[in-house]
């Protein structure tokens, strides 16, 4: 009996995927968790985890849950599955993926035949399988040129949440010119900073904020599933900040 975890909170996704392994002619045994945080506690139980895992998931989202996991067991085979190819979630799993472990990524949008062909090459022929998709924004987000460091990416981060420069410097512990320093970085990457142009009647061209969160959102570097988690984040910070202000007139 091989044991196959499925990491799903979507139902229908989760019947597609039991579904087609019930279909096998392996004698698989299907594991379900609902949520990230399940499926690390059931992938822990496990020698040689096999597993399937959707991306975007509650309270541990699929990197994060891969994180967990590999850390403790290296050896788990995983393949993503997920209907997003968002830059941001590429970008996080090259920074956690062991050396010499085999993993997979794979688009929801694919064939059924696609989608098997990708699941057994990774679970049971121990070979990668990369989504040609996916591929493409591996190589955009490996770049030297138009990749974003781990502080352009705070800088990202910052200003989608609406943050002035004073609260960014406050955030970060910089000064506001570092803090400016840093969105000025994250612009030149972004290579918008190449096309403001001024006019005499009308000044700046664009409002670089505004430009870098388009141009962010179209290459998938920031999504409205996770910036509600940093938004999160950004509250307790928040909330600490502020009760160490004093208050105006004080």
């Amino acid at each position: 009996m091989i044991d196959v975890l499925i990491a799903e909170d979507n139902p229908k996704d989760f019947e597609f995927l039991e579904q087609l392994l019930e279909a096998w002619d392996e004698d698989v045994r299907i594991v379900r968790a609902p949520n990230g945080q399940t499926a690390l506690e059931l992938g822990m139980e496990r020698n040689d985890p096999l597993v399937i895992s959707d991306i975007q998931m509650p309270e541990l989202n699929g990197v994060e849950f891969a994180r967990e996991l590999w850390a403790k067991k290296p050896q788990a085979k995983i393949v993503f599955w997920s209907q997003f190819k968002d830059e941001m979630y590429v970008r996080a799993l090259a920074k956690i993926v062991p050396p010499e472990t085999v993993y997979g990524y794979i688009l929801k949008s694919n064939t059924r035949e696609r989608i098997t062909s990708a699941i057994r090459t990774v679970l049971f022929e121990d070979q990668c399988w990369i989504d040609p998709e996916v591929r493409k924004v591996q190589g955009r987000a490996g770049h030297s040129l138009t990749a974003l460091s781990d502080i352009e990416y705070e800088a990202l981060l910052d200003i989608s949440l609406g943050l002035t420069d004073n609260l960014i410097a406050q955030r970060r512990y910089l000064s506001r010119r570092g803090a400016q320093s840093r969105l000025n970085s994250l612009y030149n990457k972004l290579g918008i900073d190449q096309e403001q142009f001024t006019c005499e009647k009308y000044g700046d061209a664009f409002n670089l904020r505004n430009r870098a969160l388009s141009v962010s959102l179209m290459r998938g570097l920031i999504n409205a599933f996770e910036l509600e988690r940093e938004e999160e984040e950004f509250q307790q910070w928040f909330k600490r900040f502020q009760r160490t202000q004093v208050p105006v007139g004080d």
